[in-house]
């Protein structure tokens, strides 16, 4: 009798212990679930419209949809013809602009001074000639030889070369004395306008070339090669493929519990096997209602902040609005809020 006894006890035992094992596990998970936060949203990037500074027709267009494209990459160009003739017309205007303020700063060459003396010393020999021919009328005109029109005549052509030798001494002043500082400065201004007015047509002319802004995927073609285009008008969208963020919302009773800055894992049903690093990057300050396009297991009357989780996604794999879900160990430490991708993406 002793030994069904035992038996009955043992198996007594045994099964307090299964049934404690089991309650301790399944306390065990379900605390665990209750640390993790999973969040459904979509992939959600920048996107830029990219507009020509310029005026015209478009001649190429280089990329299609869907092309990945780097940074300063050739996407478009417009026909260039009528900005280079005018960078050409405002470079040979600058050309003689410089050559003119060469000019006056060079001063009077002295050729010119040369002249200049001459004229002074012919104008010298002309007024002695004319003194000298007033001066014999004059004394004839006393002795009664010679009429007095004669002597009149005479004392204007002297006074006339006078007047002329003033005239000539004056230019050799101005010629000795070189270009006026004003006329120097003037002439410097207008070289100065003139580089100016030949970098802006040199920017215009670049600017019939559409360059990418920043790394991305180009999803659309507004317009085509052939059409006008003015710099209201959008060419090309760009998607931009960093930063990339999974756009979420968090429900209310957790935003307690979690901060800028923590790890988070994102899975999406197109690489299901592959969990991409991210954290938590923005929360919105604004309570709204659940969107009608997310999918959560809680109430969709229950009020829920936006939030963004960014991902590290090197090969380029999250494309925009793909469905993820995004899951955040809410005991986990936050790291400092607004820390740079690259450190993010390295971290544990």
């Amino acid at each position: 009798m002793k030994k069904p006894v035992r038996l009955v006890v043992i198996l007594v035992v045994l099964a307090a212990m299964a049934a404690g094992g089991r309650y301790y596990y399944l306390r065990r998970n379900h605390q665990a679930e209750d640390d993790l936060l999973h969040l459904y949203g979509n992939v959600d990037m920048r996107q830029v419209q990219l507009n020509f500074q310029a005026s015209g027709r478009i001649l190429a267009i280089h990329v299609r949809e869907g092309d990945r494209v780097r940074k300063g990459q050739l996407l478009a160009e417009i026909d260039p013809v009528r900005y280079r003739i005018r960078l050409e017309r405002l470079k040979s205007e600058l050309a003689a602009l410089t050559q003119e303020l060469q000019r006056l700063e060079a001063g009077t060459r002295p050729e010119e001074i040369a002249r200049a003396r001459a004229r002074v010393a012919a104008s010298e020999a002309r007024l002695r000639d004319a003194t000298l021919t007033y001066n014999r009328l004059a004394r004839l005109v006393k002795v009664h030889v010679g009429s007095q029109q004669e002597v009149d005549n005479a004392r204007a052509a002297m006074e006339v070369a006078l007047h002329s030798l003033e005239a000539d001494k004056k230019a050799l002043d101005l010629a000795l004395a070189g270009p006026r500082r004003e006329d120097i400065e003037a002439a410097r201004a207008r070289v100065m306008a003139g580089r100016s007015a030949v970098e802006y047509a040199r920017q215009e002319l670049a600017d019939t070339r559409l360059l990418a802004p920043a790394d991305g995927i180009l999803r659309n073609r507004v317009l085509e090669p052939g059409d006008m285009v003015s710099p209201a008008q959008p060419v090309l969208t760009l998607a931009l493929t960093d930063p990339v963020w999974v756009r979420a919302y968090c429900p209310e009773t957790f935003l307690g519990r979690i901060a800028p800055g923590m790890a988070a894992e994102i899975r999406t049903d197109s690489y299901p096997d592959r969990v991409y690093r991210g954290w938590l990057g923005y929360i919105s300050p604004v309570a709204e209602f659940t969107p009608k396009n997310v999918e959560t297991p809680e109430l969709r009357t229950r009020l829920v902040y936006q939030v963004r989780i960014f991902a590290c996604d090197p090969q380029g794999e999250l494309r925009l609005g793909m469905p993820a879900t995004v899951t955040i160990d809410l005991d986990r430490t936050a790291n400092p809020p607004g820390r740079d991708r690259q450190s993010a993406c390295q971290a544990d």
